[in-house]
């Protein structure tokens, strides 16, 4: 019979995001660092589905006391997120990424742990978790490098950021754990994640005003960090703002060769070639290097462009542009999370 943490590895793994199995099993590592066996046996219990803890209790086979104890633990460690929505209230399973992983490594800034999560990402469980559609997160333009008439509404993330009453700043867990490993290649700020929510959130430890959170997204533009967020419509309650070469889904895409680890903005940038200077700002703020030099200028590979528009806000010259998709080549994401992972999930054969 399989232990909890390899029935908890094969729970996390029939969510939508994945939780991908390995052949050096490094996996069971992470888990073993981020809950014990006994809250590995209730965690396994669990699904995508919020429900009672009756439920799971019965289906780990313990008291519901205990099982109430320990959810709570959980719940508080954010390795199951709680539901209050009428008709599903109760405890669901916490997906890894993103979800946990975040989570624990942020709260315990552990390097070993660290440790083992890039060894998960840089072997196979990173190719396996970002390779399945749709991705988990998707670029958003830079607000300076779009025009308001043409702009959809879900890349819009000055709208998005408008439609929220209470907003938090926190650490990014890709630059944090390349800390832990002593191995940080840049100097972007840390603390570049920005939460938000349609809820008040009075006292919480990094809130920071509407203003403060638009006028942040400004700096982060010009220092050169691609804003990215959650792959759907509405629903949304971040925005990472992402290097990469700290960025585990940039890092798939410029060191394991996961081109749609994160799915590309409906935008494409251009270089006029009578504009360009050849400065090469361009060049050094493209973070998936789709940028290279060309005839004594620089020119935009389209197919490695994911449309942040960073280029753009950096030209001092006016030479780059960036430009709409046309009609066919536009990728709307899902409308919101469940539509995502049945999405994700049909393409995973676990519809």
């Amino acid at each position: 019979m399989e232990d909890a943490y390899e029935r908890l590895a094969t729970a996390l793994d029939r969510l939508a995001n994945g939780f991908p199995r390995t052949e050096s099993g490094v996996e069971l590592k992470i888990l073993r660092k981020m809950v014990s066996a006994e809250e590995a046996a209730v965690a396994c219990a669990m699904t995508a589905t919020p429900e009672p803890v009756g439920r799971i209790a019965e289906r780990a086979g313990i008291e519901v006391r205990e099982a109430s104890q320990i959810l709570k633990e959980l719940a508080r460690r954010e390795f199951v997120w709680v539901s209050s929505t009428p008709g599903a209230r109760g405890f669901r399973l916490a997906p890894f990424i993103v979800g946990s992983y975040e989570a624990g490594l942020l709260h315990g800034r552990e390097p070993e742990f660290a440790q083992l999560m890039e060894e998960y990402f840089g072997g196979a469980g990173g190719a396996l978790l970002m390779a399945p559609q749709p991705a988990l997160h998707r670029t958003v333009p830079a607000r300076a490098a779009v025009k308001s008439e043409w702009v959809l509404p879900y890349d819009d993330v000055r709208t998005i950021l408008l439609e929220a009453r209470s907003f938090t700043l926190g650490d990014c867990v890709c630059r944090v754990q390349q800390e832990l490993l002593d191995s940080r290649r840049c100097d972007f700020p840390v603390k570049a994640c920005l939460w938000f929510s349609k809820s008040e959130a009075a006292g919480r430890e990094g809130a920071i005003s509407q203003e403060e959170a638009l006028a942040f997204l400004d700096e982060i533009e010009k220092i050169g960090l691609v804003h990215t967020v959650s792959n759907v419509q509405e629903g949304h309650g971040y925005v990472c703002n992402c290097c990469g070469c700290c960025c585990g889904l940039l890092r798939g895409i410029n060191e394991w060769g996961i081109h749609d680890s994160v799915a590309q903005a409906n935008y494409y940038a251009e270089i006029d070639q009578d504009l360009c200077t050849a400065c090469a700002v361009c060049f050094g703020r493209c973070q998936v290097n789709a940028i290279s030099e060309s005839d004594g200028g620089y020119v935009v590979d389209r197919a490695l462009c994911i449309g942040c528009g960073l280029c753009v806000t950096g030209c001092a010259d006016g030479a780059v542009t960036l430009r709409p998709k046309p009609p066919e080549e536009v990728v709307a994401p899902p409308p919101n999370f469940a539509a995502w992972e049945q999405q994700r999930l049909q393409d995973r054969g676990l519809a």
